[in-house]
């Protein structure tokens, strides 16, 4: 008898072989960018045919747009969580900052100039990309409404304050793509400085706030 034994092929799901699909895909946008995304491309990927992945997305484009929503969501979902039962509205903010500062942003930063870029004439791509806008504006509101709830920000109008921020930030990760070396602390820190400013905080409160998070961690 032989002592080999074949090994039994696992048949995924729909659910998660779509699952394979699209975070293959994601990890295609944030290394390469979303033109680089192929129904053959992410086939080769994964070691399938193309036909299984055109079963799923008969449409290159309908796999870009959900590769970009895929990686956009899980970056949000990793700087603000939308439950957040272990830390205050102030610490929370401090950590996104410290985050959504960073090199560690530079490749989702890439990745909504390319999104913005090719949604100019790519429809389903434009559509996720607003959503994503929608998804971020609101999870930051969310955050920013529950610290004045908490006397924690002071602010009229949180929806105000949240466009404020994200235009700083958006502006910040315009250039990714360019070298920053020189960039001056005082521009790094603009987007920490005005949601300060905008929310009533003593200079360098966020700042502090993640820290003692790093602290106690």
């Amino acid at each position: 008898m032989s002592s080999s034994v074949q090994r039994k092929r696992i048949r995924k799901s729909p659910a998660a072989r779509r699952a394979e699909i699209v975070e293959a895909a994601a990890a295609v946008a944030l290394t390469e960018g979303l033109e680089c995304i192929t129904l053959r491309r992410i086939a080769d990927e994964l070691d399938v045919r193309p036909g299984l992945v055109s079963h799923y997305f008969p449409s290159a484009e309908d796999l870009v747009a959900e590769a970009f929503g895929d990686a956009a969501s899980a970056e949000l979902d990793a700087l603000l969580p939308a439950e957040r039962p272990d830390a205050s509205p102030t610490e929370h903010l401090a950590r996104f900052f410290a985050r959504a500062t960073g090199e560690a942003y530079e490749d989702i930063s890439r990745l909504w100039i390319n999104a913005r870029h090719l949604s100019r004439y790519r429809p389903a791509l434009r559509d996720r990309v607003g959503e994503q806008e929608a998804s971020w504006r609101g999870r930051l509101e969310d955050l920013i409404q529950e610290g004045v709830e908490r006397e924690e920000f002071r602010t009229d109008d949180p929806y105000v304050t949240t466009i404020q921020i994200l235009v700083v930030i958006d502006g910040l990760g315009a250039h990714a793509n360019t070298d920053t070396s020189n960039r001056p602390a005082a521009v790094t820190r603009m987007a920490v400085t005005t949601a300060e400013r905008e929310l009533g905080l003593v200079n360098g409160t966020l700042t502090r706030a993640v820290d003692t998070s790093s602290d106690q961690a």
